[in-house]
């Protein structure tokens, strides 16, 4: 359950335990999604002044492509989260981009905006398949951790050729 009766949080702190599945609308088109869903738990409880306070943990799988062969690799997350909640219009707060509001007249507080917010910023944002990675062939793209391929090497990247010209003529 991830939706608490601010009443009830007012005087009493809630132990939080819910799953924010792949398919809620919450994400976004761009968002990086768990495979699954992003499990949390902790606790929320008033910070007093109608600010609530949320700490705990947020984990689940995520599948990206490896940044130099575009392998698909799994991995988990598991991050530690601390949130603030606050209701909308509230001055200390109002310019605080780390406070998430709230409805003042709610009577519910949701607080998957927060995991989704928390999530997107666990992820992260390259992986790589394995340490010794060989990555991609420039000329043909094969896997080169799948073996060799019948290119001939690169020795430059003819890109930069005007520059090292440039840079030759000015040592001369």
């Amino acid at each position: 359950m991830l939706s608490f009766d601010i009443r009830a949080l007012e005087s009493t702190a809630a132990q939080v335990v819910g799953d924010l599945p792949a398919a809620d609308p919450i994400w976004s088109a761009a968002d990086t999604r768990p495979n699954d869903a992003v499990h949390v738990e902790g606790r929320l409880s008033s910070a007093g002044g109608g600010r609530f306070y949320f700490s705990g943990r947020l984990s689940g799988q995520v599948t990206l492509e490896c940044r130099k062969c575009l392998v698909e690799v799994i991995r988990d997350v598991s991050e530690e989260a601390h949130f603030l909640f606050a209701p909308a219009g509230d001055p200390t707060t109002e310019d605080d981009p780390d406070v998430f509001t709230y409805d003042p007249g709610a009577h519910q507080l949701d607080v998957k905006p927060a995991v989704r917010e928390g999530w997107l910023l666990s992820v992260p944002a390259f992986v790589d398949c394995r340490e010794d990675c060989k990555g991609l062939c420039l000329k043909c793209g094969a896997n080169l951790n799948e073996g060799a391929c019948n290119c001939e090497p690169v020795t430059t990247d003819a890109r930069w050729d005007s520059l090292r010209h440039a840079r030759n003529d000015f040592q001369a």
